[in-house]
């Protein structure tokens, strides 16, 4: 029980949830196109048992990573990985992005949204289990709150992405600062700095999000300038 008086258990259910917002949205988008061919009672069924097993898929592969981080390099590798990842979110997505079939069972479109939410869900493993550090608590606590809000307001939180696009650049240098605490995590580095500074994990979150920002604005530069020589 102590673990839910110290502060920074909250603060990291909070990054846990909000990673967990910014990522899923791909995946409440496939859930809707794999169940759109369903009749109505059909389609709760299979949103229902499809979420059921695609939760559980992850919270499974999620404890495992959460476990793994504790090796050297990987949280390391884990985090250098992360900072692609916010990166990413911050590029132009490809028109094929959601290109998903409707199944006409239940039984097909259970199967296309957990394949397809195994797929999608690296990234989002990745950085909750980053995120919750050593606490498997933390980790249950924060995918249980986070993802009963994407599954019934996945719509919503679509929308307000799109209106309000401040949100996915929060949440990109949000995956920069847990990154970089990942980074200076890492065992590896026990052997080497027995404590690190108070300030080096603060420091090393803030150079996370100037890494995902910048290099997202540079690639966004090339970009557009590759776009306007071609229309030259």
């Amino acid at each position: 029980m102590s673990e839910f008086l110290v502060p920074t258990f909250w603060i990291g259910l909070l990054q846990i949830v909000a990673i967990d917002l910014v990522l899923s949205g791909d995946n409440a988008v496939v859930i809707a196109l794999a169940c759109r061919r369903l009749q109505p009672e059909q389609r709760r069924i299979g949103i229902f048992w499809g979420v059921a097993g695609a939760v559980g898929l992850r919270v499974v592969l999620t404890a495992f990573a959460a476990s793994l981080l504790g090796l050297a390099w990987l949280k390391l590798v884990g985090g250098l990985v992360l900072l692609w990842i916010g990166t990413k979110l911050l590029l132009p997505e490809d028109d094929g992005a959601h290109e998903i079939d409707a199944a006409t069972s239940v039984a097909g479109a259970v199967k296309t949204i957990i394949v397809a939410d195994f797929v999608m869900s690296v990234d989002n493993v990745i950085g909750v289990a980053g995120a919750a550090g050593d606490s498997l608590v933390l980790l249950g606590l924060g995918l249980a709150v986070s993802i009963p809000i994407i599954v019934w307001s996945s719509q919503l939180i679509m929308k307000c992405m799109e209106r309000f696009p401040l949100i996915v650049t929060l949440g990109a240098a949000l995956l920069g600062w847990v990154a970089g605490g990942m980074v200076v995590d890492d065992p590896l580095w026990r052997s080497v700095v027995i404590d690190h500074p108070a300030w080096l994990r603060p420091a090393a979150g803030l150079a996370g999000v100037l890494v995902v920002l910048g290099t997202a604005r540079l690639l966004q530069r090339r970009a557009e300038g590759a776009a306007e020589r071609q229309i030259l």
